[in-house]
């Protein structure tokens, strides 16, 4: 038997690897032509079930029709040629969030993000549907650790040179499966459901720091040579685990663009550092399919397509389906870099009401004359899955409340998000892909 790395985190979790179609996946089970994934429920219920289960559920949501008895290998990304990135619906996951809380302690991430692959739309016929996760290396304010909500513990502060997050990767198991091969199973599941994967990145130097085992760390600088390098090879490592897009926190103001609205701490590359190090990563890791996505990036369109961006955020407002199809068309013709739109993103703040969610979904979905033609959109994970009333996205991105009630995470993963009325608009957004998908 092939240990291919979804078999090795079975093993490495004492699970056997021998797999099932699971029935209660067949009871959730949405369809959109060939396209399968569950709906109409509430996060807890997947984040509850075990991997394994999670795995069976995938295979059972198979668009190939084949029973699967074992995880394949040679699993391979679902294939929209090597521009997708300027039509792709980016779909953030705060794999932070959705981590277990153990009393104090936060862990294992990817865990609960494969757990939660299967309520995930897949990529349509025109385009793809591709998940970022928020965290991947440790955070500077607290790794591996919850504190109370009113407590700061930023995700947009990250260290590098020191592995991956405590928060994200299952240490107990990482001298069976490495935490390498950790985020190679979460891709090549992702990429079997019909899904693209990517991570977000940060640039502001004060928000960086540079672990070193002999000294204090030390923050991050632009004009360091070494830490320019160590910054590309920890990318160009992470894409040659599957991930096919980055996510580039305050892009917009690369080179000192725009800097009276810049809300980031510290220097930010030049225009040429940032080209250098976006060539630099599809030319070390050899993929021509790499999207690189930058926040609020749109309005001087030809500045970022230069840069090197496949698309970038908050074009325009996508509340008027009008609007959207217009401007659509406008960019038709546009395959290297396409500005996009955003149902939410990281510093939402909450207060938008379902019924406005589910219209920017909507017309972010089908606001087109043909679907070829799509701008690429941007969700959070509220978007799919409403969170508890009083948290948001951006609150779970600076803190990293446990609200568990017995210390436990089911506790937490139960009262984190929404429970009758999430599970209604969790149907509602279902409804809309399924027309969606087979366009």
């Amino acid at each position: 038997m092939i240990i291919n790395n979804v078999n090795k985190l079975l093993s490495a979790l004492g699970e056997d690897t021998n797999l099932k179609p699971d029935k209660w996946t067949e009871e959730h089970i949405y369809v959109s032509g060939k396209k399968k994934w569950v709906a109409n429920i509430i996060p807890s219920e997947l984040l509850t079930r075990s991997v394994k289960q999670a795995i069976e559920s995938i295979i059972t949501l198979s668009q190939d029709e084949v029973v699967y008895k074992e995880f394949p290998n040679n699993v391979t990304t679902p294939d929209y040629g090597d521009k997708w990135g300027v039509r792709a619906n980016y779909i953030e996951i705060n794999n932070r969030a959705i981590a277990e809380m153990h009393d104090y302690a936060t862990k294992n991430g990817i865990l609960s993000s494969i757990k939660l692959l299967p309520a995930i739309p897949p990529s349509a016929k025109s385009w793809a549907n591709c998940i970022i996760l928020s965290q991947i290396f440790p955070n500077i304010y607290g790794d591996g650790f919850n504190k109370p909500a009113e407590e700061e513990n930023s995700i947009y502060g990250i260290k590098l040179n020191t592995g991956y997050s405590g928060n994200i990767i299952d240490y107990d198991i990482s001298d069976k499966i490495s935490p390498e091969d950790q985020f190679i199973a979460f891709n090549d599941v992702a990429h079997f459901h019909g899904l693209k994967t990517g991570f977000r990145t940060v640039i502001s130097a004060d928000q960086i720091k540079v672990a070193d085992n002999n000294h204090s760390d030390v923050t991050f600088k632009w004009d360091n040579s070494e830490h320019v390098e160590l910054f590309i090879q920890s990318h160009v490592d992470l894409v040659n685990m599957g991930f096919e897009s980055i996510f580039i926190d305050s892009a917009k103001h690369i080179g000192g663009y725009d800097m009276e609205n810049y809300t980031g701490v510290g220097a930010l590359p030049t225009y040429e550092q940032m080209q250098h190090i976006i060539h630099e990563i599809r030319s070390r890791s050899g993929k021509t399919t790499l999207s690189f996505v930058g926040e609020k990036s749109t309005g001087d369109f030809q500045r970022y397509e230069n840069l090197g961006l496949s698309s970038g955020t908050a074009f325009i407002e996508p509340d008027n389906f009008d609007e959207v199809k217009a401007r659509s068309i406008d960019f038709k013709y546009h395959h290297n870099y396409t500005p996009g739109i955003e149902v939410s993103n990281d510093n939402d703040e909450g207060g938008r009401t379902y019924e406005s969610r589910l219209n920017r979904i909507n017309n972010s979905l089908f606001g087109y004359e043909y679907p070829s033609d799509k701008l690429p959109s941007f969700m959070q994970m509220e978007d799919i899955f409403p969170l508890r009333y009083d948290t948001n996205t951006h609150h779970l991105m600076m803190s990293n409340p446990s609200y568990s009630t017995d210390k436990t995470p089911e506790s937490h993963w139960f009262n984190l998000f929404a429970h009758d009325d999430g599970r209604e608009y969790n149907r509602k957004v279902a409804e809309l892909f399924i027309y969606a998908l087979n366009l």
